[in-house]
């Protein structure tokens, strides 16, 4: 398997510079932040926690909680997963085999495509800015093939923040329809969106053979807690990654199916802080791009924490995230890490997240280089 250049990049940056400003999460809070959100009686059922082995699937309390999030899911739809990579890697060596074919966005977080790509034929149907990064969903149906038995999507997106509109989101799942297709969809950002009339149905309940993929760490800020888990109306198929999670983690750890559980029950509270500051920091992005036009071109993404503007500059958008990086310490992801050799990805890109706190002293120092070269 290819490098994660994603991850190679931030595993050198991520807790080295100064200002992290490519995070693709919201700010998360402490163990006593959270349980100051609940009662007395169950703050104290942390102290009393059993530290022994939990069930594969996942707790039976927490299970509900998830459901709960979901408009038909039971508990029995839900199985949970050590963060959400080890979700979508069950679930692409499950589903897949050497003679399927599988479609998935461009760009993307590299394992989408990684991962089936080491597996099948794989085909990349690219979301392009001039759409408005939709899905082309007569493309989509140009690239299927006889043996294709997936397709992968991620709305709100990443890197772009984009949202599929619902008229294309049930096209898609028509089409899927017709030809039984899985359809695999990354729904981590969804609840943080712009406009709640924007936001999506989650496709586990609108489709049998869509496989919803959630976690804790994005739109709830909880990357620490790495409870991730698939949502799906084929118990089936939620057997078999149960079987083939038994060679991973074969379970999660139990202070972090508690701690997730108690924030599942608090959720609307939760949401409510992280909506607020992601809206506030989109804000600041606005006026910031606001002051360097001829740079950058800027529009707020629709729904998540992270976006993809454009860069005008003449050393292309690599040089110019790397001098940043170098004279500053602001963190951004340069466009070399989304090459894909599925479709071509745009060199004059980067990734910015507005999620974190404090965002205003980046900002500055972003300012400062600026002015200053």
């Amino acid at each position: 398997m290819r490098n994660f250049e994603l991850e190679v990049y931030l595993s050198q940056w991520e807790f080295r510079a100064q200002y992290h400003m490519t995070a693709s999460d919201i700010e998360s809070m402490t163990v006593g932040q959270l349980l100051d959100l609940v009662s007395e009686d169950r703050k104290g059922d942390i102290e009393r926690l059993w530290l022994g082995y939990t069930e594969t699937y996942g707790s039976p309390e927490l299970l509900d909680e998830i459901a709960r999030t979901y408009d038909t899911m039971e508990a029995a739809d839900i199985l949970c997963f050590a963060g959400a990579e080890e979700g979508l890697y069950a679930a692409m060596k499950v589903l897949l085999s050497r003679d399927d074919h599988a479609i998935v966005v461009v760009p993307n977080y590299q394992a989408s495509e990684t991962i089936p790509m080491e597996i099948c034929d794989v085909t990349g149907v690219a979301l392009r800015p001039e759409d408005d990064w939709q899905l082309d969903i007569d493309q989509v149906r140009q690239a299927l093939r006889p043996n294709t038995t997936l397709i992968s999507i991620n709305f709100p997106h990443n890197p772009t923040g984009a949202i599929l509109e619902k008229d294309c989101l049930y096209a898609l799942v028509d089409l899927c329809r017709e030809r039984d297709i899985y359809l695999f969809s990354d729904e981590v950002y969804r609840l943080i969106e712009r406009d709640v009339a924007l936001r999506l149905p989650q496709v586990a309940d609108i489709y049998e053979r869509g496989i919803s993929l959630n976690v804790m760490s994005k739109a709830y800020g909880l990357p620490g807690l790495r409870i991730g888990w698939i949502a799906s109306q084929d118990r089936g198929l939620l057997q078999r990654l149960e079987r083939y999670k038994h060679y991973l983690s074969i379970c999660n750890s139990a202070p972090s199916e508690f701690l997730a559980t108690i924030a599942l029950q608090v959720k609307d509270q939760i949401l409510e802080r992280n909506r607020t500051l992601v809206n506030h920091n989109a804000q600041l992005l606005e006026a910031f791009f606001t002051e360097f036009p001829e740079l950058f071109s800027w529009k707020r993404p629709d729904g998540g924490c992270v976006g993809y503007p454009q860069y005008h500059g003449k050393e292309g958008a690599d040089a110019f995230c790397e001098d940043l990086l170098r004279k500053s310490g602001v963190l951004l992801l340069p466009p070399k890490v989304y090459y894909s050799p599925l479709a071509t990805t745009l060199q004059d890109r980067f990734r910015i997240g507005f999620g974190r706190k404090n965002m205003e002293e980046g900002l500055q120092a972003f300012r400062t280089y600026l002015i200053g070269r």
